[in-house]
Formats: C-alpha cells, structure tokens, sequence
C-alpha cells in the first residue's frame, strides 16, 4: 500500500526533529507522521531529518524507531509496506546542538528551496542556542517554521526571553507554539458547538449559566518523567496551558472570522480578563495537593515522595484546584473551576457548563441540586452530552435527570486523526490558528506567576491525597461553600 500524495505541488518538505530519540518523538511525533504519510497528508517530497547525539547510520535509526515508535501505532493502521516506505522517509543527522560544526553538517544535508520544519521537541533551555546556531548554518529562510514544544519557560521572565531569543531569527508568522489539547477533535468543535448553534449562543453567558468547570485527571504518577516534573509541578505543566486555553475558547466572544489572529484576538482578551489573585485570594480558592501512596489502575502505587528523583522534602504540588473569575459583562460572577492532578481515580477530562434553575420552582416535590447541564467530555470519550430534565413515567409530576448523548465517533464515520497527527499537518499547511500567539502566552504567564510565587509566600505544604482518588477534600470544600460540587 504506497500513499498518494496529496500536494505534489507543495514545496518539498524537510521535516527535522530535534531530540529525534527522545520519548516525545516516538510516543507521539513519529507515529503521526506515519498516519500522516498514511492518508497522503504529507507532500510528495518528504524527508524527516531526525537529530541526536548517537552514532546511528539511517538503517540502525529505522530499526530503532521499528522497536520504540511502531508500538504506539494502533494495530488497524498498521501495514508493512506502508510502514517500509515511511522508514525511507527518515534521515539520521548526528548533532550536538552545542557544536556548531555540526549544523553546516545539517545544512549540507536539508535541500535547498525546501520548506524547512525545525520541531524542537527539547528541553527549552536549548530552544535559544538550537534557534541561534539554525540562522548562523543558514538554515531559517523565508518559508523555514519552528514548533516550539512547551512548557515555554518557567515565568513570564524566561518565556518572554525565549520569544525574544526565537524572535530574532523568526518572525511571529513562523512560529508555533504547540499545545496538542488544541488538537484534539472534541476541543476544536467546541468552537463549532458554541458559535454554529443559535440555541446555544444566545444562553451562552450570566445569568443562563451559572458555573463552569473543567477537569484534566491524569491516572497515572509522575514516572520517569520525575526529575523534570519535581521543577515544574502541575500549575505550570498543566494550568498555565492546557487548562487556560479550554478556558479561552469556553469563555471567548465570536471572533470576527476563523482566522488565526481573529480567534487569537480573542483568547487573548479572556487572559487579560481573568482576575488577578491576591494572597487572601490564593489563600482561600487555590488548593494544592500531592500524591501519597494508594491505588491505581488496581495495583498498590507508590506515593510521590517514594518516585526515583523527587526529594523526601519536595513541596512540588501534583494536584492543583482553584476559583477563577472573568471580569466581563459575559461572565460576571461566574466561577470558574479548573482542576487537574496526577494519580486521579481515572483519566478524565471534561468542560461542564451548569446552568441556571427555572425562577420558579413548579415541581417543589423535586430534589434540590438538579440541574440542566452540558458535558462535553474530551478524554478517554469524545462526547457532548445535554443533561435536563423529563417526567418520570407513572401519576404525579416526578422530574428525572436524562441525557442528550452524542457520541462524536459513532455520530461521524471519517476516521478521527489524533492531535499531534492533525497538527503537525497545520504546521505544513502553514495553519496558525491552532498555535499559540506570543502575546497570549505571555499573558497565561502573567496571570500564573503571583499564584506560583503566592504559594511560596503562605509556605504550606501541598495536602496529601490518596492515590485513586479525586483529590484532596479540600478541592471539594472549594465548590461546596458556593453551593456547586464536582461533576464526576
């Protein structure tokens, strides 16, 4: 089976991974170019230069990649003789991105008057040398782009030291940001929910709803991925991105059209409107936690402070929940409740809108706290589902809590691409809508940062919670004292 190309008329593309033996490569960037190569989503002339410091030729690379990326594609996608023409596509360039030497090395293997994709799948403090040394070999042209992998710094400080570091040599145009909860296909029709159905928009605001809530559970620890997370903790791994866009596209007004600087026009301004904290305010609607030894996925697991890597006194939270608030006519004293946490009784993420009760109880025999509400779950299902309110069968006017259930993978039969897969073609495809702008990461981190440093401030210790659990009790205090609870 050999694909089709479907852009002969593109210009040939030079894919080049750095840290092109690392986990993120073949987990995931590997694996999406292969469904890409797949469908005919990549243009005739493909090549996917991949760097490292190891001694490998191109047959030992493809071998490698045969042992350690083929495994994370799916059984039903796989074919041999795809699969043997994708490995021709792979080039190995052996690099140190210290050494300058060998980016002319680089530069003498990549094309000329091909379009160049730097993917800088590295920790960020190389992104500066990596970005420096590429213009010095000659390699950033007009139609070169780099995908920039996050976290993007650490504080507004060094991310705005990074843009300005990658600036010099790309222009704003050229640079992606990835952030692959963007690309998944539930997130993007959020989009198509809120601004394609007039029944919603209209609704879609104070006072109609009356909370806000989302949630990215992670079932399993830290792993090998320790030493880097005890640094991080889950506000800047999880809340400073992931949960801050699903927050913008939620609480965004219509942009003007779907261009990409029209709908990034508008995130921005919902980051720009979130309030800033106040110690008094981190103090009493932020919740901090930490994973102690419990269960997960039916076995005894360790607790955080038991990882390889993380210190016996690490204050590094794993868990965070806390009451956000958007000064805007739309969402005035709406909540909104972001949570996330590693080691969760299930992996789970979810938005749910709560909307408001009828203003008058007719039904008063009915039970309180039950309400109309849009689920629109992202993971492991992709699903929007409508809960409200029908009579139960028999006499008397006994309301039952129903549900309004689309199921997005049955409802459509086109095979459903996964996020790095759909956005690794944007980048080809030169689609910035998907990406984060400079300024909307900045302004992430602006809102992020006295939270971080608030924390440091109180001194408290992250709260213990049980492995396989939904967190620590004092996540569900947070929604209680306004009369909401977690929807789980």
């Amino acid at each position: 089976m050999t694909p089709t190309p479907a852009h002969d008329t593109d210009l040939p593309l030079d894919m080049v991974i750095f840290g092109g033996v690392g986990d993120l490569a073949m987990r995931k960037l590997l694996p999406a170019l292969y469904m890409a190569y797949l469908h005919g989503n990549l243009p005739g002339a493909t090549r996917i230069l991949s760097t490292g410091r190891q001694d490998f030729d191109n047959a030992a690379y493809a071998g490698y990649v045969t042992e350690h990326s083929r495994p994370f594609i799916a059984a039903e996608n796989f074919n041999e003789n795809t699969w043997s023409g994708f490995l021709t596509l792979l080039e190995f360039v052996r690099l140190d991105v210290q050494a300058a030497p060998d980016f002319g090395a680089l530069a003498e293997v990549s094309r000329t008057g091909a379009q160049r994709v730097f993917y800088l799948a590295t920790a960020p403090s190389l992104f500066t040398t990596i970005c420096d040394k590429l213009s010095s070999a000659g390699l950033v042209d007009k139609n070169a782009r780099v995908v920039l992998e996050k976290p993007l710094g650490r504080d507004l400080a060094s991310a705005v030291e990074i843009n300005e570091a990658v600036g010099k040599h790309f222009a704003e145009s050229q640079i992606y940001r990835i952030d692959h909860y963007l690309g998944k296909e539930t997130v993007q029709n959020l989009t198509v929910l809120r601004f394609g159905n007039s029944i919603l928009e209209p609704i879609w605001r104070a006072p109609n709803i009356v909370s806000v809530q989302i949630t990215v559970a992670e079932e399993v620890g830290v792993g090998s991925r320790a030493g880097f997370y005890d640094s991080t903790g889950a506000m800047r791994d999880m809340v400073q991105n992931h949960l801050l866009q699903l927050l913008c596209i939620v609480a965004m007004e219509p942009p003007t059209s779907l261009a990409p600087d029209a709908v990034r026009d508008e995130k921005l301004k919902v980051l720009r409107s979130l309030r800033r904290f106040t110690l008094a305010d981190i103090a009493r609607d932020t919740v901090r936690g930490q994973y102690s030894h419990g269960v997960g996925g039916g076995e005894e697991v360790k607790g955080y402070l038991e990882e390889a890597n993380v210190p016996q006194d690490s204050r590094t939270e794993t868990f965070v929940a806390l009451r956000a608030h958007i000064d805007t006519w739309r969402w005035s004293k709406v909540p909104f409740y972001l949570r996330t946490g590693k080691r969760m009784a299930r992996r789970s993420s979810k938005i749910v809108i709560e909307f408001a009760n009828p203003p008058f109880p007719l039904f008063p025999e009915n039970p309180a706290g039950v309400t109309n509400r849009l689920v629109i779950e992202l993971q492991p299902e992709e699903a929007i589902k409508l809960q409200i309110m029908a009579k139960q069968p028999g006499s008397g006017m006994q309301m039952q809590q129903v549900e309004l259930n689309l199921d997005l993978q049955s409802a459509f039969q086109q095979r459903r691409a996964e996020a790095y897969e759909r956005l690794l073609i944007d980048v080809v495809r030169g689609r910035l809508t998907h990406f984060m702008r400079r300024d909307e990461l900045e302004a992430a981190w602006d809102w992020a940062d006295p939270i971080i440093e608030g924390w440091k401030t109180l001194g408290e210790k992250p709260q213990q919670y049980a492995a396989g659990s939904w967190g620590p009790a004092a996540s569900f205090a947070l929604l209680a004292r306004d009369g909401f609870a977690w929807f789980e």
